[in-house]
C-alpha cells in the first residue's frame, strides 16, 4: 500500500462522524442538475477508487459518463471535461468564468501564493504580467533578436554528443541543460559565468523536476483543505524546501543584477529580459512586485526547460521507435538541409513532415495532459449541465486527443494525419490543443515550437540513434502534473553529417 493510500485510510475513523451530515445534505441540493458520474463512498468520495494512475481512470470513466462528468474528491468537486465541443464552451465561450485556476498546495507555495502566470487568478496583476512577458520576450522582434544565442546553445549541445563519440546520451538531460541555458541567457544574459552557471544549473536541474511533479502528487491537503496545517504526506515540508533553495538562487542573481546595472555595465542594446523588469519596476513603481518577479522568472525557468525535455524525449524515442518514420524526416532534412550543411531556423518552416512528427508526438503524448486545473468564478452551465463556483475543471486532453470519436486509428503514431491539417498548436482545434486554448493557454508556445523544431531537427539531421545493446524501446507512460516517459531514453549516436568540421 503506497503513502497517499495510507493516509486516506488514517482519516476514515477522523472524518465520518464529523462530515456526514454535510456531505448528505451537499449530494441532495440541486443533484439531478450536476454532471452525472460515480458516486463514491461518504466522506471520501471517489478518491479510494483513483489508484496509482489517475489519467487511466479519467479515460475509463469517460468511456462510461461521456462528454463531461463529475466526481467528488474528499471535500473537492472534481469536473471532467473529454469532448471538442465542450472544451469549446470552456475555453472560448466563457473563458473568463473559467479563467481561475484551481491551485494545489504544492504550487501556491512554489509560486509564492500564486503570484506568477499559471497559477494566478484571472485579475489585472496576471493580465500585467502576462502583457510584459509576451510583448518583452516573446514577440516575433525578440524571438528574431535571440535567435543566435539558441543556434550556440543547440550547436554547443551537438559539439558535446560529438565529442563523446559513440557515448550514450540520456536525451531528456541533455535537452534540459540545452533549455536551461538557452533561458537562463534570454532571463539574465551573461551575468552568471563559469562555477556560478555550473552550480546554479545544477541546482536547478535537481529541483524544477521535482517540484512540478510535487504539483500533480494527490495530496490530502487539497481534498481537505482543513487538514492542511497537518501536511499528512509532507508535500508542503518538501515544497518549501525547494523553494527556499530557489529563492536565494533568485534573490542572489536580482542583487547581482541590480548592481550590475546600478554600476552601468549592461551595453545598449543588449537588455535581457530581468534588466528590463528592474527598469520597468524603477519606472513604474506599481508595475510588478519583487515576488511577482520572481513568480514569472521561476515559471519561465519551470515551463521552459522540464515540459521541452519531456516533449522532446518523447518525440526522438517516437521516431526510434518507428523506422519508417525516422527515415521519412531524415531524408526531408536531407534534402531540405543537406549532408554538407547544419540545420538553422530558416529552415524549419520547410520541414513539414517533421512538424508532423512533432505535432503527432503531442497528440498521442500530451506534455500536460490534462492541462492546469481551472475554476469558475461563478456557476455556469456547460453542456446543459451545472457546473459550481469553484469546481475544480480538468480538461482531458488525453482522452480527446486519443479518441476514436475523433481521430482514425488513434493509437497509431501516424505524423502523415497532420500533413494538410488544420490543426496547430495554437488551440483553435478543439480536438487538438496540446498547450491549452483561450487566454489561460501556455504563455510560452512561440519560444517552445521553436527551441522543438529547431533541437529535433538538429539531432534527428546530425546523428542516428539506436539503443545501447540493441535493447528493446520502453514506451510506458508515468502521470502526474507531465507526462514523463517512465523509462527514460538513453541512445547511442552515430554521426551523419559529410564533414566532421560541422560538428564544430
Amino acid at each position: 500500500m503506497d503513502q497517499f493510500s495510507q493516509a486516506i485510510l488514517t482519516l476514515v475513523s477522523i472524518l465520518v462522524v464529523i462530515f456526514s451530515i454535510c456531505y448528505f445534505k451537499l449530494l441532495s441540493k440541486s443533484a439531478s442538475k450536476f454532471p452525472p458520474g460515480p458516486s463514491g463512498v461518504p466522506i471520501l468520495g471517489y478518491l479510494p477508487f483513483i489508484g496509482a494512475d489517475m489519467l487511466r481512470k479519467f479515460s475509463q470513466l469517460a468511456s462510461k459518463y461521456g462528454e463531461i462528468y463529475m466526481l467528488r474528491l474528499g471535500n473537492k468537486l472534481c469536473v471532467v471535461i473529454n469532448s471538442p465541443s465542450l472544451v469549446k464552451e470552456i475555453v472560448r465561450d466563457q473563458d473568463n468564468v473559467f479563467s481561475n485556476r484551481s491551485t494545489p498546495v504544492a504550487a501556491m507555495i512554489a509560486t509564492y501564493g500564486a503570484k506568477d502566470i499559471a497559477w494566478s487568478p484571472n485579475n489585472s496583476e496576471w493580465r500585467a504580467m502576462r502583457k510584459v512577458f509576451v510583448r518583452e520576450m516573446l514577440s516575433n522582434k525578440s524571438l528574431e533578436v535571440s535567435y543566435t544565442l539558441r543556434k550556440n546553445e543547440v550547436r554547443k549541445a551537438i559539439q558535446r554528443v560529438y565529442k563523446n563519440g559513440k557515448a550514450a546520451v540520456e536525451i531528456s538531460l541533455l535537452t534540459f541543460q540545452t533549455e536551461m541555458n538557452v533561458i537562463t541567457s534570454l532571463l539574465w544574459g551573461e551575468l552568471l559565468e563559469g562555477e556560478d552557471e555550473e552550480i546554479y544549473g545544477k541546482k536547478f536541474r535537481a529541483i524544477i523536476p521535482k517540484l512540478i511533479d510535487l504539483f500533480g502528487k494527490p495530496n490530502i491537503s487539497d481534498f481537505y483543505p482543513f487538514l492542511a496545517g497537518l501536511d499528512i504526506q509532507g508535500i508542503k515540508r518538501q515544497t518549501e524546501s525547494y523553494l527556499q533553495t530557489i529563492d536565494r538562487i533568485l534573490n542572489d542573481i536580482i542583487e547581482k543584477h541590480k548592481k550590475k546595472l546600478s554600476e552601468g555595465v549592461n551595453e545598449e542594446g543588449k537588455k535581457d529580459f530581468l534588466q528590463i523588469l528592474l527598469e520597468l519596476k524603477e519606472k513604474e513603481k506599481d508595475s510588478i512586485s519583487d515576488t511577482q518577479l520572481k513568480g514569472l522568472m521561476l515559471d519561465i525557468v519551470a515551463g521552459g526547460t522540464d515540459t521541452t525535455a519531456t516533449t522532446m524525449e518523447w518525440a526522438l524515442a517516437e521516431l526510434m521507435n518507428n523506422p519508417m518514420v525516422m527515415e521519412k524526416a531524415q531524408k526531408e532534412l536531407s534534402e531540405v538541409v543537406g549532408l554538407d550543411n547544419i540545420v538553422e531556423e530558416h529552415h524549419l518552416p520547410k520541414l513539414k513532415y517533421l512538424n508532423a512528427v512533432l505535432k503527432e508526438t503531442l497528440r498521442i503524448h500530451p506534455t500536460v495532459p490534462l492541462l492546469v486545473p481551472r475554476s469558475p468564478s461563478q456557476s455556469s452551465v456547460v453542456g446543459g449541465y451545472t457546473i459550481p463556483k469553484n469546481a475544480m475543471v480538468s480538461i482531458n486532453v488525453a482522452y480527446i486527443q486519443k479518441g476514436p470519436h475523433f481521430w482514425n486509428n488513434p493509437l497509431k503514431f501516424n505524423p502523415e494525419r497532420f500533413l494538410g491539417s488544420e490543426c496547430e498548436f495554437s488551440g483553435n482545434t478543439f480536438h487538438y490543443l496540446p498547450f491549452g486554448s483561450g487566454r489561460r493557454m501556455c504563455a510560452g508556445l512561440p519560444l517552445a515550437e521553436r527551441m522543438l523544431m529547431y533541437f529535433l531537427a538538429s539531432l534527428v539531421h546530425s546523428f542516428d540513434w539506436k539503443l545501447p545493446n540493441d535493447q528493446k524501446l520502453d514506451m510506458s507512460e508515468t502521470f502526474g502534473m507531465i507526462l514523463r516517459k517512465s523509462v527514460p531514453l538513453v541512445a547511442i549516436p552515430n554521426a551523419r553529417l559529410l564533414d566532421s568540421n560541422l560538428y564544430v
